[in-house]
């Protein structure tokens, strides 16, 4: 059980921490004439956007000039790790 709980947890942060990168790529402006860079971009655009997309459909957001999809995502990958480590956790007391 606590191998799967660790599993869980891993998975969750790296998926912040690429979430995270995103973020930053949106502020700096990163050196895309170099293809890794390029790469890296379009793996970290590829893993997040599937999620951000639908969120920036639903968020009133297009006036204002600011992407709040991110801050959202945050939150609901940190209440849905928390919720699949409760279940688990519950499933396997029992």
């Amino acid at each position: 059980m606590h191998g799967i709980i660790q599993l869980i947890r891993f998975v969750f942060r790296i998926y912040t921490w690429i979430l995270i990168a995103r973020v930053i790529s949106t502020w700096v402006s990163p050196p895309t004439h170099n293809p890794n860079v390029r790469k890296i971009l379009r793996f970290i655009y590829q893993v997040t956007e599937p999620i951000l997309a639908p969120l920036r459909q639903l968020l009133p957001t297009r006036g204002i000039g600011i992407d709040l999809s991110p801050i959202v995502a945050f939150i609901l990958i940190r209440i849905i790790e928390t919720s699949l480590i409760r279940i688990l956790m519950g499933v396997f007391i029992y």
